[in-house]
């Protein structure tokens, strides 16, 4: 299948995702995967989640930025691979804040234990259609 087409599909495929799984780099060396839900997004490239700053997984983005995250629909799936940078501006806080946010982060937005995930792609494993490619992104 031609790139743009492919990763057009997984784009599609992303937005009818509410829930991806985000994977971080132990300590010791292990991937560690949560599902997250998705906040917002930008195509593949780009994927918002909220999480607390004092969260196992935002020590381990602070330690390794290195991250992995996995999605899908039907018998469709796409693996991306990139890294996390842990955002605190109170804007981009209060600009992805959704109201059910209040019940993990009881100050709203300017709670400091809210704090969002940034993931970027730079690579994209994609099995749409019974096609299975890699492609960078």
């Amino acid at each position: 299948m031609e790139k743009d087409i492919m990763l057009g599909k997984a784009t599609e495929l992303l937005a009818k995702c509410e829930v991806v799984t985000l994977a971080s780099i132990t300590e010791e060396g292990y991937p560690r995967i949560c599902a997250m839900a998705k906040v917002k997004t930008d195509g593949i490239k780009t994927i918002w989640m909220a999480t607390g700053s004092h969260s196992a997984k935002t020590g381990h983005f602070q330690k390794n930025p290195k991250a992995s995250v996995c999605y899908y629909a039907g018998c469709n799936s796409v693996t991306l691979l990139g890294s996390v940078t842990i955002i605190h501006d109170a804007a981009i806080r209060q600009e992805l804040w959704q109201d059910w946010f209040i019940a993990h982060f009881p100050q709203g937005p300017a709670d400091p234990e809210y704090c969002i995930l940034q993931f970027e792609a730079n690579q994209a494993t994609c099995w749409i259609e019974q096609c299975f490619e890699t492609h960078p992104v």
